[in-house]
């Protein structure tokens, strides 16, 4: 069965990824869901500047539960085979409104992590609201406010769809997330007393 995938993705031209600048780190970043799965990649710099790479949505409805499951799992493959990322960042699960609804979801989840995985990609979990502090400043930012601010953080041309706006967002708050630790990192060095190393 051809898998059904609606995808806003924004490519660089030809089919191997762009090269990546000196420091720099690719980001995926994935918003599970059992209907649809947002992904989002971008790069990441030294001095903490964001690039688009790519986005879409992996759309699944229509298909039995377990077809959907598979589709999850090879449309997100595919997608990072051709966008290569460093390093996964993916939204943990949220108390959904009722026990079949959470096993659905934890199990289109579990197939995105799979495919994150076997690529060899580290995987870090966010929450929603780590994720909306660091997109949008507030964990409690409505939908329409997190399309339009990584609209504006990753300068797109219109905003991106709802799961793959969320997708961006995750990828976002890894970035700053590991260039906090990377400061915090920095500052734990130990510094050299200029007295043992007269000019």
């Amino acid at each position: 069965m051809a898998l059904l995938a609606e995808s806003a993705a924004m490519l660089n031209a030809g089919t191997s990824p762009a090269p990546l600048p000196k420091a720099a780190v690719r980001i995926i970043g994935i918003d599970p869901g059992s209907l649809r799965t947002g992904y989002g990649i971008i790069e990441s710099d030294a001095s903490g500047q964001l690039r688009h790479i790519a986005h879409g949505c992996l759309n699944v409805s229509g298909q039995p539960f377990l077809e959907r499951i598979g589709a999850i799992y090879h449309e997100l493959k595919q997608v990072i085979g051709d966008t290569q990322p460093n390093v996964a960042a993916i939204e943990q699960v949220f108390m959904a409104r009722n026990a079949d609804s959470a096993l659905k979801l934890g199990q289109a989840r579990g197939a995105a992590l799979v495919a994150l995985l076997e690529a060899g990609l580290p995987v870090h979990e966010y929450t929603a609201l780590q994720i909306k502090k660091a997109a949008v400043g507030g964990g409690h930012a409505a939908k329409e406010q997190v399309q339009s601010m990584v609209r504006w953080l990753l300068k797109l041309s219109e905003n991106p769809q709802a799961d793959a706006a969320d997708a961006l967002a995750c990828a976002i708050c890894h970035a700053h997330h590991a260039s906090t630790q990377q400061r915090w990192l920095l500052a734990a060095e130990p510094r050299h007393d200029r007295r043992d190393h007269p000019s």
